[in-house]
């Protein structure tokens, strides 16, 4: 009998988080929901775009910092070898002949006798520095105007934005991938947990068989038949096993936990298949403007948009002021430099031989291709959409009849065990009904897990975007 199911539906992130915590044992049990939960806060991946956001923050500030006080303080040593001196010259004064009057002093009579003469005494030159110095100075500067710095600010919170929108996107993925996984490994317990139960009904007829021969009722070919069924029944479960002890751990990476550590899962499979509105999610409208993937298109070709007008505001002057201070450890006697300076610097572009007009150019170049690449990802999203929701619709379809094979394959199955134990029913006709059953099984649950997959793939790209706190 055909059954109709559709995924449970995800609950709500904070309920998600609230679960998210288990219980701390040795082993780590996880439903859906809690594996998504604990991914998010895990996941190696995850971690690395949040810091991605971080970062990104970090950016914002160092950016904004550049128009806000800058005060900046040096000290510089100096030894002269030389040291600068500036002359005078010397002082002139009256002198008496001391060998003709045997006096310095003057007298009217050594003036009427012309004893007196003009001396004139040369002076120490003055030195313009000292042989070793230290000079402080302290400088306060302040951006007044700058276009690009205007500009910079506003694509560094732009860069912000998209850093966001990364992580959400790594979020997304993530939560895909560990739904994806998840339901691997509950697939293969599942198919696993069948095949063992057909090898105890196979092990219970060899034994049977094997019975009968000794007593002369069944033939050896027989028994060696069934043999064969169960040792390929083995072999089934064993490569199952493998395949399954690759996906756990392919799990545990996905959920950023180490491969020491025991997973549990607490979800069945039969509890994530429903019985009800198996189709309802299909029916789900689709907005373009809420997929992460097409808000990282708009939010870079803003960026290449910023980037233009950063390129554009280098033709528009710079302004800024500042003010510096001087002190010497040991002050010259002599000291022309000023002490406090206030003053403002204008800068004017006006000839790069056409290097500022090249890269202009450029940046409208990116912000064409950035606008062909968003109206590229609003069609491509489009038809994702319309891919999943077919492969959606197509996987419910192959679910629903290897369903009704593999049960109908049980059921032949069943029926020739029944005849072949009476004697009214063939080895031959044995082996071919369990391959049937076999093979519907295969199917049966590999349309399980495309089924399962299909719809977490549709879920992510109906899942609307919103910006992490």
């Amino acid at each position: 009998m055909a059954l109709g199911m559709c995924l449970i539906g995800y609950t709500g992130l904070a309920q998600e988080k609230k679960d998210a915590v288990p219980v701390k044992t040795d082993t780590l049990k996880l439903s859906i929901a809690q594996a998504q939960q604990y991914a998010f806060e895990n996941n190696r991946t995850v971690k690395s775009s949040r810091l991605d956001i971080e970062s990104a923050k970090k950016k914002v500030w160092e950016t904004t910092a550049i128009g806000l006080p800058q005060f900046t303080a040096s000290a510089d040593y100096q030894h002269l070898f030389t040291i600068p001196t500036l002359s005078l010259g010397g002082t002139t004064s009256l002198a008496v002949d001391q060998s003709i009057s045997g006096s310095s002093a003057i007298t009217a009579d050594n003036i009427r006798n012309n004893q007196v003469r003009l001396a004139y005494t040369p002076m120490d030159p003055i030195k313009m520095g000292v042989p070793d110095n230290i000079t402080y100075t302290f400088t306060l500067s302040q951006l007044i105007f700058s276009g690009e710095y205007i500009v910079g600010l506003q694509a560094s919170r732009i860069y912000k934005e998209l850093s966001e929108k990364s992580s959400v996107k790594t979020e997304q993925t993530t939560k895909e991938s560990v739904a994806d996984g998840y339901y691997l490994v509950l697939v293969l317990d599942e198919n696993i947990k069948v095949l063992k139960e057909s090898i105890k009904v196979v092990e219970k007829t060899y034994a049977d068989m094997s019975g009968m021969n000794k007593q002369g009722f069944a033939e050896s070919s027989d028994v060696d038949q069934m043999k064969i069924n169960k040792a390929n029944i083995q072999t089934m479960i064993n490569s199952l096993t493998s395949q399954r002890d690759v996906a756990m751990k392919l799990l545990q990476l996905q959920l950023g936990v180490d491969f020491t550590k025991p997973v549990a899962l607490s979800d069945s499979l039969s509890g994530i298949l429903k019985t009800d509105n198996n189709l309802g999610a299909i029916a789900s409208n689709f907005d373009i403007n809420n997929n992460v993937d097409y808000q990282l298109a708009l939010t870079q070709e803003g960026l290449m948009s910023l980037s233009l007008r950063r390129e554009q505001s280098k033709f528009l002057p710079t302004i800024s002021a500042f003010y510096r201070h001087q002190e010497y450890m040991k002050e010259p006697p002599i000291n022309f430099q000023p002490k406090d300076v206030l003053g403002a610097s204008l800068n004017i572009p006006i000839f790069t031989s056409g290097s500022r007009i090249s890269k202009v150019g450029q940046a409208k170049i990116d912000l064409q291709k950035a606008t062909l690449a968003k109206e590229n990802a609003n069609q491509a999203l489009t038809m994702e959409f319309e891919r999943a929701k077919n492969d959606y619709i197509t996987a419910y379809n192959n679910f629903v009849n290897n369903k009704e094979s593999m049960e109908l394959s049980n059921s032949i199955y069943n029926k020739n065990i029944i005849k072949f134990r009476e004697g009214v029913g063939t080895s031959l006709e044995l082996t071919q009904s369990q391959n049937q059953y076999l093979t519907a099984q295969s199917n049966y649950y590999n349309s399980v897990l495309s089924l399962l997959n299909a719809k977490a793939k549709l879920d992510r790209i109906l899942l609307k975007y919103e910006k992490p706190n």
